[in-house]
């Protein structure tokens, strides 16, 4: 009996990984795009003042410039993330760099408030679409456990610093050129970007038959986290007992629980729970979302104190976060390109937070004798250290592991704790600020001394409180996250160590 030999060409040949060779080009891509997303978080802030004076709104409407931004974004990144695993990322990439440039323009040559809120809110649904994708692009390219660390923590570099280099640009576009350029900016980034994705990326169907969009899932949880960011922002303005603030807090809670009870009955549902019941991942996006409030504190209440107590200009004070940035950005890197892939998430995360919980008890001790390079530089520093061991490593982990088909949803969901950590830190911490500083001021003078002990009492509270989440920030992510190397996408997950 004679046995044939099959063709070659009849063996079906792997298909190779069209992203590889360029993969290191495409990161550069990557990070652009997720620089122009962060960058909105904060850069704004800076030009408020100057496009309040121009446009003649109030202080009660300033808010809305970020809340619009905010509320759209958060509220979109779930769904953003499964359309870019159901039409594809590169198409999804460059749809979202289109539509934020353009958004950006027009917020840019707004002359009028409307215009302006309603082009922070178009940002943030592009922007929804946008970081969901650029991260699941980087989870799918860098499939190598070493390189796909050196990868992240370029990236979760990115994302914790990119806040504070938000300020910096911020300040020196106003300052030299005009408050529309903290909008305009984002055009040339995306242009950029746009064209690097077009010229290196391919678009890839996820493989087997495309799944119907979850219509019920999607209204859930898209209502549920409007609610919940809404109810946030309404605690900057309104009191903790106001309806304004529970009610939309109360209604998030039940929208996102009758979300999970659909989900787990869906037959394609938007966010399957096995993206979400993977212990590891789980603690990982509560360790993003925990970061989220942190760094808002480190931002927020520095930046006011550099200016209202230091007397430092816009651009002096996102220079003086410089520091800050250095070690972020390094720490980040190191740790996961040549330590997470040999020990796995559960030492480093713990240990970052509880690094960064130093440096913000570090900053408890400012009083109206302190100086920047005294009493600032070293917190800056040793929380450089903490939230870049946690950020990058807790990101990694949280799309580790995951299939193709999930990509983007487990990217959407890291982002999502990353955008709702910040809404709780800018409530509670404000909150937090406010009592301080009203308690510190009852029954006294009003003198210039008195206002700048209270103003600091106040920022000292609220580092305060960002320590505290940030040790139970150790605490959780020491029980929820596994030691011992991470999965690769979609590969099966190695033995823990416990």
């Amino acid at each position: 009996m004679t046995t044939r030999t099959r063709p070659a060409s009849a063996v079906p040949a792997a298909q190779p990984d069209p992203h590889h060779t360029r993969r290191w080009l495409i990161l550069g891509v990557l990070g652009l795009a997720q620089l122009m997303v962060v960058l909105d978080a904060t850069i704004v802030n800076i030009a408020l003042p100057s496009a309040q004076r121009d446009l003649g709104f109030s202080n009660d409407a300033r808010q809305w410039i970020v809340t619009a931004y905010a509320l759209a974004f958060g509220a979109l990144l779930p769904l953003g993330g499964r359309v870019g695993d159901l039409i594809g990322r590169k198409k999804i990439l460059l749809i979202g760099l289109t539509g934020f440039a353009l958004a950006s323009a027009a917020g840019g040559a707004a002359q009028g408030l409307e215009v302006l809120v309603t082009a922070r809110a178009v940002q943030g649904v592009f922007g929804a679409l946008l970081a969901p994708a650029v991260l699941s692009l980087l989870t799918t390219t860098f499939t190598d456990a070493r390189e796909r660390g050196k990868a992240f923590g370029i990236y979760g570099a990115i994302a914790g610093a990119g806040g504070a280099v938000g300020l910096l640009l911020g300040g020196v576009l106003t300052d030299y050129l005009d408050w529309r350029w903290c909008l305009y900016v984002n055009v040339v980034i995306a242009v950029a970007a746009t064209a690097g994705g077009a010229l290196l990326l391919h678009h890839q169907r996820t493989a087997g038959p495309r799944q119907p969009l979850d219509l019920p899932g999607t209204l859930l949880v898209s209502s549920g986290l409007f609610a919940l960011v809404y109810g946030f922002a309404n605690a900057e303005t309104h009191d903790w007992s106001d309806s304004a603030v529970w009610g939309w807090l109360t209604a998030a809670a039940v929208l996102l629980t009758v979300f999970v009870a659909v989900e787990a009955r869906a037959g394609h549902p938007l966010i399957p729970l096995r993206v979400l019941l993977d212990r590891t991942r789980s603690g990982a996006l509560l360790t993003v979302l925990i970061l989220g409030v942190g760094m808002f504190a480190v931002f927020l209440f520095l930046t006011y104190y550099l200016q209202q107590n230091l007397g430092f200009s816009p651009i002096r004070s996102g220079v003086a976060f410089l520091p800050m940035i250095g070690a972020l950005s390094v720490v980040a890197t190191l740790a996961s390109s040549v330590i997470l892939p040999r020990v796995g998430p559960r030492p480093l995360v713990p240990a970052g937070f509880l690094i960064g919980a130093a440096g913000l008890l570090w900053l408890t001790h400012l009083d109206v004798g302190s100086r920047y390079a005294g009493s600032v530089l070293g917190p800056l520093l040793v929380m450089g250290v903490g939230i870049g061991l946690a950020l990058a490593s807790a990101m990694t982990a949280g799309t580790s592991g995951v299939g193709a088909v999930d990509a983007g949803v487990a990217s959407a969901l890291v982002n999502t704790a990353q955008q709702i950590g910040g809404s709780v830190g800018t409530a509670v911490l404000s909150s937090v600020a406010a009592t301080a500083l009203t308690d510190s001021l009852a029954g006294r003078a009003l003198t210039p001394e008195v206002m700048a002990t209270a103003s600091i009492d106040s920022y000292v509270t609220a580092f305060s409180w960002a320590a505290a989440f940030f040790v139970a920030g150790a605490l959780l992510s020491a029980l929820l996250l596994r030691s011992g190397p991470l999965p690769v996408v979609g590969g099966a997950r190695p033995a823990a160590h416990m």
